[in-house]
């Protein structure tokens, strides 16, 4: 049983939210960060409204905890479903609209071109080597093209 002189102080909430954005830190994918938002409100409740017992802070945290996940769940959520694709682990598609130059003729639908440092596998109209073409799509590692205008 637990002494009746017992209290947590503000700083308690304020550590409890430390450990909880560290543990977000380590573990990432936005779960902590709202609990640890909670204890740090909730630190600055019992800051502000001095002698609040230790039974209403932890109906306190526990309140703001399902209010910020129901709230990131709800909106959250929306917001990164709008956020537009990123290209920047598919190097293919950052290629779309680039005119490069053939190394090697488009014979029978099939060629190469090479792009910066690296050669690519490129599908379209047959084409003499050296021709310049434009990247219009890709498919896996092949990159599909027209010739340049």
């Amino acid at each position: 049983m637990m002494d009746s002189g017992w209290q947590l102080a503000f700083w308690h909430w304020w550590i409890l939210a430390a450990l909880l954005a560290t543990i977000e830190l380590l573990a990432p994918g936005f779960f902590f960060i709202w609990l640890a938002a909670a204890a740090a409100v909730t630190g600055a409740i019992a800051l502000a409204l001095a002698g609040l017992g230790w039974e209403t802070q932890v109906v306190i945290f526990a309140i703001l905890s399902g209010l910020s996940l129901i709230l990131w769940h709800q909106v959250g959520r929306k917001l990164m479903r709008r956020a537009p694709a990123t290209k920047l682990s598919r190097r293919g598609e950052q290629l779309i609209g680039r005119t490069v130059v053939l190394t090697e003729a488009i014979a029978n639908g099939r060629g190469a071109a090479r792009v910066n440092d690296s050669i690519w596998r490129v599908e379209g109209d047959d084409l003499p080597a050296g021709s310049r073409v434009t990247v219009t799509g890709v498919d896996g590692t092949i990159l599909r093209v027209k010739p340049a205008a």
